[in-house]
């Protein structure tokens, strides 16, 4: 899709309500109501992140959208696709701060060169109990991407018509946090599986882009 076309439509966003949770749950696992009622009180003290879903114009000027693959360490995380984005720290004045900033730190696009369309619903996360505020933006240039070396193995660039395509989700099996395999719902993008949260935040975004494009 041609990115002047995008921004177009996406324009429109801005006064859309959200599809919200109904829509996150298309891609759920099976277990998170279970871990949600297990993590209710812990869930009043979550730590808070901000995530970016940011699309942007290749060198072509077809739209695409940038993923991150993290790094192996220890930790619930670890070796997933997800969003640019990470921990709210003191010092950030809100949520969209946060995403732009760890944006801009985990693939070198500058904050003052993103356009922050709409924030979505936010979502938690049982096993690292944190809540996470995404965010929809656009640049408008063609990112000179410079990865974060100590926290992101690779940079994952996703075309828009790959992410809308129906086909692009799937079943699969994982091994989860709690060291058991589950059948899961998944987005297969560019080799990658993508499943658990960052997959239900991508199903609130695929929905509300369907609603413009």
């Amino acid at each position: 899709m041609n990115f002047e076309t995008f921004i177009k439509s996406v324009s429109k966003i801005k006064n859309i309500n959200l599809p919200g949770e109904p829509s996150q749950f298309k891609m759920s696992p099976p277990f998170r109501k279970e871990l949600i009622d297990e993590n209710r009180e812990k869930m009043k003290y979550a730590k808070r992140a901000g995530v970016m879903a940011l699309f942007y114009p290749d060198n072509k000027v077809e739209t695409h959208l940038v993923l991150i693959l993290r790094k192996t360490y220890k930790g619930v995380h670890s070796a997933q696709v997800g969003f640019p984005g990470g921990k709210f720290e003191t010092e950030d004045p809100n949520l969209e701060f946060t995403a732009l900033r760890e944006t801009q730190e985990e693939v070198g696009v500058l904050m003052n060169t993103v356009e922050v369309i709409k924030p979505m619903t936010q979502l938690y996360i049982p096993p690292s109990n944190f809540t996470v505020a995404p965010f929809l933006g656009i640049t408008h240039q063609t990112p000179n991407f410079v990865k974060q070396e100590e926290e992101v193995e690779d940079l994952i660039e996703v075309p828009i018509i790959d992410f809308l395509d129906d086909s692009n989700t799937t079943d699969v099996k994982v091994m989860t946090s709690l060291n058991v395999e589950l059948e899961v719902p998944a987005f297969k993008l560019n080799g990658h599986v993508i499943w658990g949260a960052t997959a239900m935040m991508m199903s609130e975004l695929k929905d509300l882009l369907k609603m413009t494009l």
